[in-house]
């Protein structure tokens, strides 16, 4: 049966359902359960829906029946999201009814639902106000209210110990309204707290941390410390796989201290083992491996007071050992990340005999996962292989689907590393059926992903893209959704995700499908921005995916619906159909455009541009580096350069302390390099006209200023434009506002301030930047509409409250961008105040063209993948602003102010942005500045023509 809405005093009925209102009853609906209804993904059962608008406090009772089947009554919000379902009215009655209080104003759903698969036949359904009685029962009506709301609670415990999620979070949430109904704040607490416990587990985080929100706001207004230490430490977990790490941190430390507060030493060890988690994530063992250490001692001696006192078979004795261990095995899991494998098999073995003893089965399964994760890395497969079967045949024991998805992935991954490649395929195709029957998005992505790759291996690149595409669909499609992504530290033997989207990109371009490729690079992009902030969202374009060919859409319906009547999959393989398809693509495919109107936007959007612009990506690969152009018309170019990672790393290697100190020669090393960047599109660059490129970096290049490249003669930036992108999907094409320009500027300028603290492991000292405090006067100088803030007056609150009203926010201080975690790089303040890379992304600059950094660096640490430099690009986007200005290394003072001086005189001569900053690098090169019409006492006499002086800075965004 169709669906039917109710909006207001408007009904919309269909088919055989009759639907009344009254002043008294909200709905009444007589309607019939039919074959040809919908049914419900997580059993299959029937179910009719029906939409209500509800006011906040509002009670509302809910009242479905029927002779014919069972029936079952659900009630979710409009995202879906159920908040109350029921089963039976009462013990003796297979009716179903629930009263509830309504906690927000909008729109809500009711779903007719049956018991049982196969069940169908006519029904009542009536929404109508609660009555009073129901609002407020009777003394003995609400004691048996509450004896079956504390059942259901038990009975979600128990379903949630054994990994039965749905069955426990329907449990939780029956329980949930019968508690509101009664006034039973405490028990109302701890189901909401559990129901977010359970969207926890699912990966739901927003759910969550919405769950356990509204469970602190209760436990704190009730005065109930360890409960509310009990939500602060579940929020802290939130926060960590959200990959909030100061959050987390900060939630685990309020919770840390109710737990001593309080006398909770068993809380207090567990808080300790969630916190080592954080300090792992960010990289920080020894921190991490200090609060393990604390952890343990703390409740091994909890354990010898239980044996002491034969406490030690009681529910709080089996509860702290388990914690040891999760204490133990969180310790093996950091040993592992140090490579320390003989230690993490130890503190694993220690584990897996607690939760063997105690017959802790999910326990032992994770455990068992970890050791066979030690000797995969050990390259000791079979021995892998053992353990893995364990977990295999542990899942399957206990009905743990999802664990038994995970061992067979990774069973397929061990046995693809022997060379068994049947067995690989076999377990793999399992680990796919059931993700897609659990619902598991990412795990379905993840093992598409290694069919593709065991294909790939197999020179099957034709197929290999078809599965490598799907993948890549199903993390862009999770990502449109603005679903987490799950931080899976212990059950993959597979390297990260963007690795899916570099292999593709490969294939594809080893097809010469050079656009699909171009496409592909941009959404890598925005994984590994994904894979860094762990909170990007794409936008529509992103979330369209990647199309398929016809011929590949035909392989997906053959493996869909073929595959079953052949005996393996590479019989499969040489299916005649499958043959035919792949012969197609070949034919069909290569050099063509898969999505012509997506080039054309792309190309229509460079040509809206004033100066004629082209797109660079390159991709580095183990054995060549790939050049993608794409021009302003024309399809895009792909030329292949015979140059290895390792050489271009160590050519990067060189190069760039070249750059980095004014005392060597960078000319030759910056020349090898335009070889292999620049030199093979030369033509290309020429025939398109270009005067401008859109970089899109990858890897370690990102370290590089591509206008520091030399072609014997003269620097890149002296011939172009070079304005630096993190996507061309993600980028804003829209011209700049011709408006007067308004600058905010900010410098730490007083050599007497001092400020030292430590993130992480390292610690930070910095004191005042002299020239910064002139550079901010220049800038006044030039630009008429500036606003100064100097030294203390330049603090986090002044910045942010005044940011969203000037065009340029301009900070002359220090700020460190580091490889690894957002939270270790930051911005600092001239009264001491400190902001993220995380948080920054959350400032409103929706007026602001440019944010500028004259005093910074992003990466101090060494190389890493760049990552960093991606990230503040769009993280600055994010905020509304379209272009920002970066160091790629630590700048001189001086030169800095002249740089910046001659910047803003370009801009008030009317150049955009990326033309000034190449005006002005040009400037320091040639020594003459003339041109912005300064004279020689607002420059520095010094200099300023080797790259350390003007080639670190870069712009991100669009400033063109």
């Amino acid at each position: 049966m169709s669906v039917v809405l109710l909006t207001g005093a408007s009904v919309y009925a269909q088919e055989s359902a009759q639907v009344s209102t009254s002043a008294d009853v909200l709905l009444n609906v007589q309607g019939i359960l039919e074959d040809s209804d919908a049914v419900l993904s997580s059993d299959g059962t029937l179910y009719d829906s029906y939409s209500f608008e509800g006011q906040a406090g509002q009670t509302i009772t809910i009242v479905l029946e029927s002779s014919e089947f069972d029936p079952y009554l659900i009630l979710t919000n409009a995202q879906g999201q159920t908040i109350a379902e029921n089963d039976d009215a009462d013990q003796n009655s297979l009716n179903s009814a629930l009263t509830i209080t309504l906690s927000r104003s909008g729109s809500y759903r009711v779903l007719v639902n049956t018991y049982r698969v196969g069940e169908h036949g006519r029904y009542t359904l009536t929404i109508r106000p609660a009555s009073p009685d129901e609002v407020q029962p009777q003394s003995s009506d609400r004691t048996q209210q509450r004896e079956r709301a504390d059942r259901l609670l038990v009975q979600g415990y128990a379903h949630l110990s054994s990994s039965q999620f749905q069955e426990a979070l329907r449990s939780f949430q029956q329980a949930l309204p019968i508690y509101q109904a009664i006034g039973d704040r405490e028990g109302e607490a701890g189901a909401l707290n559990n129901i977010g416990l359970v969207y926890d587990h699912l990966g739901d985080y927003a759910n969550a941390l919405d769950y356990y929100q509204r469970a602190l706001i209760i436990r704190r207004d009730m005065g109930n410390r360890e409960s509310e230490g009990i939500t602060l430490s579940n929020m802290g977990a939130i926060y960590y796989f959200s990959g909030e790490y100061s959050a987390a941190i900060d939630h685990y430390q309020q919770a840390l201290n109710i737990s001593r507060e309080i006398g909770d030493r068993a809380q207090e060890a567990k808080i300790l083992n969630n916190m080592s988690s954080v300090y792992d994530a960010l990289g920080d063992y020894s921190t991490a491996l200090e609060y393990l250490q604390r952890a343990l001692s703390i409740i091994q001696a909890i354990t010898l007071q239980d044996r002491a006192s034969d406490q030690d078979e009681t529910l709080w004795g089996v509860d702290h050992r388990l914690t040891e261990g999760a204490i133990l095995n969180s310790t093996g899991l950091i040993y592992t990340e140090q490579g320390d494998h003989a230690k993490a098999l130890d503190y694993f073995q220690r584990s897996l005999a607690i939760n063997q003893d105690l017959d802790n089965h999910l326990g032992q399964g994770r455990i068992l996962n970890n050791i066979g994760l030690v000797y995969y890395t050990l390259n000791d497969y079979s021995k892998s292989l053992d353990y893995l079967q364990q977990v295999l045949s542990m899942s399957r024991r206990i009905g743990d689907r999802a664990g038994e998805g995970i061992a067979l992935r990774n069973i397929g991954a061990a046995y693809s590393s022997l060379g068994d490649n049947s067995n690989a395929i076999r377990n793999l195709q399992a680990s796919l059926r059931i993700y897609q029957e659990i619902g598991d998005r990412d795990g379905e992505g993840k093992v598409l992903r290694n069919i593709g790759t065991l294909l790939a291996n197999q020179q099957q690149p034709e197929l290999a893209i078809v599965f490598l595409k799907q993948s890549v669909n199903v993390w862009e499609s999770i990502r449109s959704e603005l679903r987490s992504l799950p931080l899976e530290q212990q059950e993959s033997f597979t390297q990260l995700i963007s690795d899916t989207y570099r292999l593709l990109a490969n294939l594809l371009l080893q097809q010469d499908r050079v656009l699909e490729a171009q496409q592909v690079l941009d959404l890598l992009k925005i994984q590994e921005l994904q894979e860094y902030l762990r909170d990007v969202r794409g936008n529509a374009q992103t979330a369209q995916g990647l199309n398929f060919w016809p011929p590949e859409q035909r392989i997906i319906e053959l493996y869909t619906t073929s595959l079953q009547q052949v005996e393996s999959f590479d019989q499969f393989v040489h299916y005649a159909d499958v043959e035919t398809q792949v012969a197609q693509l070949r034919r069909t495919a290569r050099g063509q455009s898969l999505n012509p109107d997506q080039l054309a936007s792309l190309q229509n959007n460079l040509q809206q541009l004033e100066q004629p612009a082209v797109i660079l990506y390159p991709l580095i690969l183990d054995d060549r580096l790939e050049l993608v152009l794409v021009p302003p018309k024309g399809e895009p170019i792909r030329r292949t350069v015979n140059v290895s990672r390792e050489q271009l790393n160590a050519a990067l290697a060189t190069l760039l302390p070249n750059l980095e100190n004014r005392t060597r020669n960078a000319k030759p090393d910056a020349q090898q390099l335009y070889q292999w960047l620049i030199q093979p599109i030369e033509a290309d660059l020429a025939n398109a006209g270009a005067t401008t490129i859109l970089y899109a970096a990858d890897g370690q290049l990102r370290y590089l200023p591509l206008g520091a490249l030399y072609d014997g003669h003269q620097w890149l930036i002296q011939r172009f434009r070079i304005n630096n992108i993190t996507a061309a999907s993600l980028m804003d094409f829209r011209d700049s506002q011709d408006d007067a320009l308004r600058v905010l500027a900010a410098a730490f300028s007083d050599r007497t301030l001092n400020y030292k603290f430590q993130i992480g492991a390292e610690d930070f000292a910095f004191s005042g930047l002299p020239h910064a405090g002139i550079e901010v006067e220049n800038i006044a100088a030039e630009v008429p509409n500036t606003t100064q803030l100097l030294n203390r007056a330049f603090s986090r609150t002044a910045i942010e409250s005044q940011m969203s009203h000037y065009s340029i926010l301009h900070l002359a201080t220090h700020a460190e961008f580091v490889p690894g975690s957002p939270e270790e790089s930051f911005i600092l303040f001239g009264n001491g105040d400190r902001v993220t890379l995380r948080e920054v992304g959350s400032w409103n600059m929706s007026n602001a063209d440019l944010v500028v950094l004259s005093a910074c660096q992003t990466a101090v640490s060494g190389l890493g993948n760049g990552e960093e430099i991606l990230g503040f690009g769009y993280q600055i986007q994010r905020t509304g602003a379209r272009a920002a200005i970066a160091s790629l290394w630590y700048v001189n003072d001086a030169s800095t102010q002249t740089l910046m001086t001659a910047f803003y005189a370009a801009l008030e001569q009317g150049w955009n942005e990326a033309e000034a900053l190449r005006q002005a690098q040009i400037a320091l090169i040639i020594g003459d500045f003339s041109a912005l019409g300064l004279s020689p006492d607002e420059i520095s006499s010094e200099s300023t023509s080797h790259p350390y002086y003007w080639a670190p800075f870069i712009l991100i965004g669009n400033g063109l």
